[in-house]
């Protein structure tokens, strides 16, 4: 990866009207929602791009099923054309973080294809880092959807009813922090901190016999429960 994009990163997100399920998955479609979100040291700075554009098209009732975003709400927005230029602006040598580039990453090219203004392609001026695929190595052959990681991470998006491209590149950026650092540079209140590691640093005395603590009858039982709940949901 270019040292250059190194410091700098972007969480980016979209929605469309839909998309082709044969054939060119972007042909004749359009983003109706793009939200990025600028971290500098894996950390959010508080800057970020939001917009909702009117794609001069019907959305799809397929499309709107997942983001509820209608035509009537879109009426009245920017054109794609309006505001390319803040988008680029603000991407552009920038490591860019997404979630199955070649979704989001392809349609923006194409939007940027059909002003006729000989636009470089993305990757010609940021780097994109694809976190669909950082998941399947962790994760193979489990389901890696945001909301499967959500999940597996403990990440709450209750507030996820519809998608949406703003809070997609939120969630997003949480996932990202916990699938590249293995937690170690997540923050943490310090004192919390201490008290959960202290017992990991004091030092092992091999000398002093272990403490054996067996079950007491009431847990034997409890535990007996669970092994035939275990037993009976899945076996």
């Amino acid at each position: 990866m270019n040292s250059l994009y190194n410091s700098r990163q972007v969480i980016l997100d979209i929605e469309t009207t839909g998309m082709n399920k044969s054939g060119c998955l972007y042909l004749n479609h359009k983003i109706i929602e793009i939200g990025i979100i600028e971290i500098i040291d894996r950390k959010y700075t508080g800057k970020y791009l939001h917009y909702y554009l009117n794609p001069k098209r019907i959305v799809e009732e397929e499309a709107y099923k997942i983001h509820g975003i209608s035509n009537k709400f879109l009426s009245d927005k920017p054109y794609f054309s309006d505001i390319y230029l803040n988008i680029i602006n603000f991407i552009k040598k920038s490591e860019i973080i997404v979630h199955n580039s070649v979704f989001d990453i392809s349609f923006l090219d194409y939007e940027f294809s059909k002003l006729n203004l000989n636009i470089s392609k993305i990757c010609e001026f940021s780097t994109i880092t694809d976190t669909l695929f950082i998941a399947r190595k962790l994760f193979p052959g489990k389901k890696n959807s945001l909301d499967a990681l959500c999940s597996r991470y403990n990440i709450k998006n209750s507030r996820r009813n519809f998608h949406g491209a703003l809070l997609d590149s939120w969630i997003l950026f949480k996932l990202y922090l916990y699938m590249t650092s293995n937690q170690q540079e997540i923050n943490f209140r310090s004192s919390s901190t201490k008290k959960i590691l202290s017992p990991l640093n004091s030092k092992y005395n091999k000398n002093k016999p272990l403490k054996i603590l067996l079950a007491s009858v009431s847990e034997k039982k409890t535990h007996q429960k669970y092994i035939n709940m275990i037993n009976k949901n899945y076996i």
